[in-house]
């Protein structure tokens, strides 16, 4: 059904499919799980400590998150061809900065350029134009492009860690910038020479609502729907989570006596689960409709938690890693259909901007949080185990709005 459903169609597309896909590859460049490989080079660079290395990410990244609120509108406003083109080359430039850092205070502005190019724009701008351009094929669109961040996740580490080795970790940085400018941002100029207009018709989930005007939200007006903030605490749970827990994977894999090359090796079966995970999403997404998954992508991501407390043998890794590979692929083809199907596409790019801020903001905040929370004496179990409850406990809450968001959804 899937494969029978997708090739027809999506052969036709794979030029404006494959520009999303280019878009969130290249955001890996500012994700932590790659930032993180640099971290120890920095820290003995600059002589800081864990701790300070960690404000200084949680102050970059935050202020990363409070610039994407206001420039993301511009998702809206400018050719997603340019548009690209211009964050990509803040993050290739921004490399280069990174190359040459020689103090704290330039280390911080190039953590904020990597975090907001590539972790915040390059991300929305992917998803955005996805959530634009296509409206019943909307969830396999979404999940297409998504699969460029466990390719990232699984490529990146590798090509950087080999590269360190033969070239040094500043010329590890020279040369991303050189690959970015070279490679991915003439090649999203070819993919997108023509802007793509939506596909006619609409998604499965919204066929109820045909022959009815469509309200296309503002963001003013999203700002003003408690129900917007109600779907926080769930959405916001996976940056949270999975950031906290691979940041301090150093600190996880001492305390638990295992080795870090464990944890590494097993970052391949959360890329290779999570692809698997967000094409089945995009496929339920445009049967089912985005808001009727909610409930789902917690629950795996609470069961990793979950395992990561109890474990005692370094075995279980990769069980742990393809929940969350579960969690994480099905969480990015969800909510990346879920706004438009809400709120409509006039002001998408607005509207996924306060998300994305959302975002970047857990992903700042939960680094720090854990770390001044293991400094102050709470054990590691005991964190864990709260986020996994937590998990299971917004699994719930999402699933309690489910008839306002049908409501929402059929009234838009």
């Amino acid at each position: 059904m899937l494969a029978s459903d997708l090739r027809p169609e999506m052969r036709s597309e794979m030029r404006w499919l494959s520009s999303g896909f280019l878009l969130t590859l290249c955001s890996g460049f500012g994700q932590t799980y790659f930032i993180a490989l640099f971290a120890g080079y920095l820290k003995t660079d600059l002589a800081i400590s864990d701790g300070q290395f960690g404000s200084l990410y949680t102050i970059g990244t935050l202020a990363s998150a409070a610039l994407l609120m206001w420039a993301g509108k511009f998702a809206d406003q400018l050719s997603i061809r340019w548009l690209g083109v211009g964050v990509m080359a803040g993050l290739a430039l921004t490399s280069l900065a990174m190359a040459s850092v020689a103090s704290v205070w330039i280390l911080v502005f190039v953590l904020f350029g990597l975090r907001f190019f590539g972790q915040g724009m390059l991300t929305h701008v992917a998803m955005t134009a996805m959530g634009r351009w296509f409206n019943r094929k909307r969830g396999r669109a979404v999940s297409i492009a998504a699969l460029g961040f466990p390719a990232g996740e699984a490529v990146l580490p590798m090509i950087a860690v080999a590269s360190i080795g033969l070239i040094g970790w500043r010329s590890t940085w020279v040369a991303a910038a050189i690959v970015l400018f070279a490679l991915p941002i003439p090649i999203l100029i070819w993919l997108l020479k023509h802007e793509r207009r939506p596909t006619a018709g609409l998604a499965v989930a919204e066929t109820a609502n045909q022959g009815i005007a469509r309200r296309e939200w503002t963001r003013s007006e999203v700002l003003k729907s408690p129900l917007f903030y109600a779907l926080m605490p769930g959405v916001l749970t996976p940056s949270f989570i999975v950031t906290g827990i691979f940041f301090n994977q150093v600190t996880i894999v001492a305390l638990k006596g295992w080795e870090l090359s464990w944890f590494a090796a097993s970052f391949p079966f959360s890329a290779g689960v999570s692809v698997l995970s967000a094409l089945t999403a995009g496929w339920m997404v445009d049967r089912f409709g985005a808001r009727h998954l909610l409930p789902t992508f917690l629950v795996p991501l609470g069961l990793a938690t979950l395992i990561l407390t109890y474990a005692a043998s370094p075995y279980v890794l990769p069980v742990f890693m393809a929940l969350v590979g579960l969690s994480l692929g099905s969480a990015s083809t969800i909510q990346g259909a879920l706004w438009a199907e809400l709120y409509g596409t006039e002001h998408l790019g607005a509207i996924r901007a306060l998300v994305m801020a959302g975002v970047v903001f857990a992903s700042a905040l939960s680094p720090g949080l854990i770390g001044v929370l293991m400094d102050a004496g709470v054990p590691l179990e005991t964190l864990l185990l709260a986020m996994a409850a937590y998990c299971f406990i917004a699994a719930l809450w999402m699933g309690a709005l489910m008839p306002r968001l049908h409501r929402l959804a059929m009234s838009s």
